[in-house]
Parts: C-alpha cells; sequence; structure tokens
C-alpha cells in the first residue's frame, strides 16, 4: 500500500465524512464541561489529597456526627486541580447551570444528535447518581461507540444507531480495591427499581449480569481478565462481581469523561475512541467462528467508522493505540491483521502501519 493511495483515500473520505456543526459540537463540549464542573460543586467538604499505590487520589472529607467520611473524587491531574481551586465559585449558581444544561441538550437534538431511549437515559442516570462511573465504572459496547458521536463531532449513519438492549459496565478490580469507596446506595436496590432481577449465575452469590422482567434489557458488569483460573471477580467498590475478559485491560487504559444526552445530561465514563477501535478489531476476529458471526461483523463496522475518523483528526492518537496492540504479543497481531485483510478500508488506513 503506497502512500499516495493512502493520502487519496484519506482526502476522499474527508469529503465523505458527515460532521455536525461547529455550533453542536461547541454545545457538546460546553456540556460536558459543565458536567464535570457539577462534578466538583458536588463536595461537600474538603477536598483531600491522598497517596496510595504511588498514585494519587482526591476525597471529599466531611463528617457525618463524630465520623469522618471519605468520598473519592478523582485520580489526581491538572484538570481536576484547577477545578478544586474554583470549588467555591462552582457551589454558586448551580441552578442557573442545571438549566443551561438543558438548554444545551435541546440544541443538540435540535441540531441532530442522537437521542438515547428514555428508558437507558434514567438508568444511566441512576447509576451515575449512585457513583458508578466516578468509582471507575466504563461504559462499554455499542451504548460507548454512540457517545463518540460527541467527542467526535460526527454523524453516524441510519443502520449505526440502532439501539442494544445492553448495558455494559467494565472496570478494574484493582482500582476498585484502591479506591476504597463504595457506592451510595447497593447495586442490586437500583436496578431493582428499575424491574431488574439477577439473572441466573453458575457460582451462587455471585451476581454479575441483570435482567429487566419487563424486556429485554440486559445490564452486565465485566473486568480484565489475567488469569485462567477465576471467571468472576469481585468489584468491591461496586458492590458486584464482573466476567472477566481478555483484552479489557487494554480497551480501559485511561479512559475519557463523556456527557450523555438525558434531561441536563448525565456524566459517564467510556474507554478512548483509538483503543475502543483497535479493541474491536481484536474481538471481531474472536466472533468470527462462531453463533457470534453476525456480532463480529458489527463490530468491524464500528472499528471502521472510527478509524476513518480517527485516522483524519487524530491519527498520532490511532497509531499510538494501534503500536500498543501490536506490541502485546503474536496472537493479537494475528487477530488485528485478519480484521484488517477483511477490509479494503481498513487495509488503506492501517495496512501500512502493520
Amino acid at each position: 500500500m503506497n502512500i499516495a493511495y493512502v493520502l487519496q483515500s484519506l482526502f476522499l473520505l474527508s469529503t465523505m465524512l458527515d460532521r455536525h456543526s461547529t455550533i453542536a459540537h461547541s454545545a457538546y463540549h460546553d456540556l460536558l464541561a459543565s458536567l464535570r464542573d457539577e462534578a466538583i460543586a458536588e463536595i461537600r467538604g474538603t477536598p483531600t489529597r491522598v497517596d496510595r499505590g504511588g498514585r494519587t487520589y482526591w476525597y471529599d472529607t466531611y463528617r457525618v456526627g463524630s465520623d469522618v467520611k471519605k468520598t473519592y473524587v478523582g485520580e489526581d491531574n491538572e484538570e481536576l486541580r484547577t477545578r478544586i481551586q474554583r470549588i467555591s465559585a462552582l457551589r454558586e449558581g448551580r441552578e442557573n447551570r442545571r438549566r443551561n444544561r438543558a438548554r444545551l441538550v435541546r440544541l443538540l437534538r435540535a441540531e441532530g444528535f442522537l437521542g438515547i431511549d428514555a428508558a437507558i437515559g434514567s438508568l444511566l442516570h441512576a447509576l451515575a447518581s449512585a457513583g458508578v462511573f466516578r468509582l471507575g465504572g466504563t461504559v462499554v459496547g455499542t451504548q460507548a461507540f454512540r457517545l463518540y458521536e460527541g467527542e467526535l463531532g460526527v454523524r453516524f449513519t441510519f443502520d449505526q444507531t440502532a439501539q442494544t438492549a445492553d448495558i455494559d459496565i467494565a472496570s478494574f478490580e484493582r482500582l476498585s480495591l484502591a479506591l476504597e469507596d463504595t457506592v451510595s446506595s447497593p447495586l442490586d436496590h437500583v436496578l431493582k427499581d428499575f424491574s431488574f432481577e439477577p439473572a441466573p449465575a453458575l457460582e451462587p452469590g455471585k451476581t454479575w449480569r441483570w435482567k429487566q422482567t419487563r424486556n429485554e434489557m440486559l445490564v452486565e458488569f465485566l473486568t480484565p481478565s489475567f488469569t485462567e483460573d477465576e471467571p468472576l471477580r469481585p468489584l468491591p467498590a461496586l458492590g458486584v462481581h464482573a466476567q472477566s475478559l481478555h483484552h479489557l485491560n487494554y480497551l480501559l487504559a485511561e479512559p475519557i469523561l463523556a456527557a450523555v444526552t438525558y434531561r441536563d445530561g448525565v456524566l459517564v465514563q467510556i474507554p478512548r475512541p483509538e483503543r475502543f477501535a483497535i479493541h474491536k478489531l481484536i474481538v471481531a476476529d474472536r466472533r468470527l467462528d462462531g453463533p457470534d458471526s453476525l456480532k463480529a461483523l458489527k463490530d468491524r463496522l464500528q472499528a471502521e467508522f472510527l478509524i476513518n475518523v480517527l485516522a483524519l483528526d487524530r491519527p498520532d492518537d490511532l497509531q499510538e493505540a494501534l503500536e500498543d496492540a501490536l506490541l502485546r504479543g503474536k496472537r493479537w497481531r494475528e487477530r488485528i491483521k485478519k480484521s484488517i485483510d477483511k477490509s479494503p478500508s481498513l487495509q488503506a488506513r492501517l495496512g501500512p502501519l502493520t
């Protein structure tokens, strides 16, 4: 694959991509910034730094009677420190900011942003309120894919907008242990309020999947697999067990925050788009031989869409994510190459890099 062909294909792609307006893209990032501000404005006590395991975390420290409580806020970084320095200002005018967020959500819908099913939106809102995403939970799967519309500022085609009845949430077991904090309300109670019941599990008392009794919606919790001996692992911060899966450690590295356009917005966490795309190439090949062949096609189509956008807008991020995956072993390289070989589009974008 020569460089001239790659550059020509990228130029043709740039004329084909259907992008949101500058107004819509700015409104999305204003919504996201306001939700991040609100997360700090909700701190009820004193922001406190805690060093643990070579990392620095921020906690909200406050008293309840004679007890001192600590609620996890986030891992230390410059952006979080800047917001904490503005905490007094952020605590003022919260109602005006909430109304502005609702206005931004209406504007985004008027600009053609994907809506979200009310049932999914309300459930994500309840999970966020309980602290699931604050405590490291990351939305993965198709629900995460839909949220890249705002992050990347591009419109999805009709076949990419299909809703799925599943909500998959993944987290690191080690992070869940390190935070020494838990959700504000047990998740089985939160899910029960939405008519979810624990799905039968092979190991009693280790629930990782819930099914809604009135329809086919599923909520599943996942975690990276580092050994073969224990398919279900605990996530203490979330108070649930999770199915351990290979390659999730790659997907969950350095996740980003995203805004769900429901009511006045919901702040969730999703994988980085470049890692999501490369991960889809891997799982597409894993699913190819078996009953999940249709899912493999969907995985590859989602990867193609994101890679086409990232090759234009964030080529360095895409190349870094690909190189990281290729360096993780022979099987990783084989799976990625097999998925690339099935798509002329992916061969044009990634072939020269592999």
